[in-house]
């Protein structure tokens, strides 16, 4: 929520390409996979109910609201996945392939999101105060050590709290982009929103963003120059 206009005045200015989803994850999360559904989201799933309730199409917040009075028909899963889902994911292809043909080796790319300021019941730690910023890394597995380390120097130089790997590993953008043997390193960045809005209301702070925009310029601009 919001993240893409936080983030926008740096990518422009920097020329940085950036890929925004256009709905809420509740209809189609593009971190997850089409298969990560179960029997209380989509008609005939194979998962038992409970296996993905906040999975490829969200049943239940993770404050144990509950979304969907019904799972939906096959038919409309398989229509989202053909309207949202694919041309999501396409849309991150070409990109990668248009900077192999403009001649670069190695692709760095940031999944970036927000979080809830504390955890709730729903997550690994309930009830616990979150850092500004959590880099997910898949416990190594996506990215380089060297761009690991650079992302998290860069956000904590500009000002902010970090954690890594905790509560979040990573998801499944992060799994499938994230190839360092084809020279392809993805971290997830998730900022915390009591950063920047009301999480009750959802409103945004913008008195604050001007200050926040700047802290991200920094660490965003530290990246970027540090990997030309």
């Amino acid at each position: 929520r919001y993240v893409d206009q936080l983030y926008a005045p740096s990518l422009s200015k920097l020329g940085i390409p950036v890929i925004t989803a256009s709905w809420h994850r509740y209809v189609v999360d593009p971190n997850r996979i089409p298969e990560d559904v179960d029997s209380a989201s989509v008609e005939g799933s194979p998962n038992p109910v409970g296996t993905h309730p906040r999975g490829f199409h969200w049943s239940s917040t993770t404050e144990g609201e509950k979304l969907m009075p019904n799972p939906i028909s096959q038919e409309l899963h398989n229509l989202l996945v053909q309207k949202i889902y694919l041309p999501f994911h396409e849309k991150i292809r070409q990109q990668f392939e248009l900077l192999h043909q403009n001649g670069f080796k190695s692709i760095y790319h940031l999944d970036c999101h927000s979080c809830p300021s504390v955890g709730t019941l729903a997550h690994k730690d309930p009830g616990q105060s979150r850092a500004d910023i959590i880099i997910s890394d898949v416990k190594g597995k996506i990215c380089s050590t060297w761009f690991k380390d650079l992302v998290i120097s860069s956000y904590e130089e500009a000002g902010f709290r970090v954690a890594y790997n905790w509560p979040y590993f990573g998801g499944r953008i992060t799994e499938v982009y994230g190839q360092p043997s084809q020279n392809h390193h993805t971290i997830q960045v998730e900022m915390s929103r009591a950063l920047y809005m009301d999480e009750k209301t959802k409103q945004p702070f913008h008195p604050k963003w001007a200050k926040l925009q700047g802290q991200l310029d920094r660490a965003i601009t530290r990246i970027y120059q540090s990997i030309l």
